[in-house]
């Protein structure tokens, strides 16, 4: 069978098996698509190749990849490689010795409770800003990832009981409280502004479900939200690096920082392990040790 056949037969399995998101799915087709190409250059099949022409590939690729990116590298080609025995294509795993480089624990970003005030303030009092402001507002009152925002249908989200309904990683289902100050600022939103967006939907296409709509009646992409938090985040003066994740870590930071139980938080971030919870309890001893070396006279 042809490398491209393999990858395919690859792609295919774990769109059925695993349940990974799209954006993992494409990040691995990309790595291994690289790989499959290197490996045609050489003449080389994936099923016979050794652990020294996997070394060969990988030390090109560290020449130029961050640790984490290579991480990654190894991983999909880890998994590729699984793959293929377990379905007999073949019977030598050349990744069986094959270690992911040492990354260390990354903190992630957040921003301290004035700077997500500055932040969910800048939109403008005009449709669009109405509808990101909203938007802001749900990231940081419920931790969700900003593809499961995007993804929220108007069924998901009970207003009245201030609660939502969230489709997560691997379809997993879970039940998100809502703040009052999101649920003001959502209810404005539903009021004033997607009926608007919602009428300017081309008549030809089904009646959109999706909560946040563009102005032209389509769901929001994952991109655009994201720009459009990086747009008010300049607009704010806020210095900090902000990624589309930025008001989910400072969700989970804040209230640990209140007193709530990591299991809880667990829940409402979706997270599988409570070990991915943990990385928030360091976060928060990093800010109190800086705070004591800023404020404390012998810090």
């Amino acid at each position: 069978m042809k490398n491209s056949e393999l990858l395919d037969e690859f792609i295919n399995y774990i769109d059925a098996e695993k349940g990974l998101s799209k954006n993992t799915k494409l990040a691995y087709h990309r790595d291994l698509s690289q790989y499959l190409a290197y490996l045609e250059e050489n003449r080389k099949i994936a099923t016979r190749i050794t652990h020294s022409d996997l070394m060969e590939f990988l030390l090109i690729k560290r020449r130029y990849l961050s640790p984490s990116s290579l991480a990654r590298v190894i991983t999909s080609i880890k998994m590729f490689h699984r793959f293929l025995i377990s379905d007999n294509y073949c019977k030598m795993d050349p990744t069986q010795n094959l270690d992911s480089p040492h990354l260390g624990m990354r903190l992630p970003k957040v921003l301290t409770f004035a700077e997500v005030e500055v932040l969910l303030n800048a939109p403008p009092d005009i449709p669009a800003g109405i509808r990101d402001r909203a938007m802001m507002e749900l990231l940081y009152a419920t931790g969700m990832r900003v593809s499961e925002i995007i993804n929220l249908k108007l069924e998901d989200v009970n207003l009245k009981l201030g609660y939502l309904r969230c489709l997560g990683k691997r379809r997993k289902e879970r039940i998100i409280p809502i703040g009052s100050e999101a649920i003001k600022f959502v209810n404005i939103y539903l009021k004033k502004v997607r009926s608007i967006h919602k009428a300017l939907s081309k008549p030809s296409t089904r009646q959109p479900k999706s909560l946040f709509l563009n102005p032209s009646g389509r769901k929001l992409s994952r991109v655009g939200f994201w720009k459009i938090i990086k747009r008010y985040a300049i607009l704010s003066g806020i210095t900090k690096e902000i990624t589309p994740h930025t008001l989910r870590h400072s969700f989970a930071t804040h209230l640990l920082e209140r007193g709530a139980d990591l299991r809880s938080i667990q829940e409402m971030l979706g997270h599988e392990n409570i070990s991915t919870t943990q990385i928030y309890t360091h976060l928060t001893r990093e800010r109190l040790k800086n705070l004591h070396k800023k404020f404390h006279p012998r810090g």
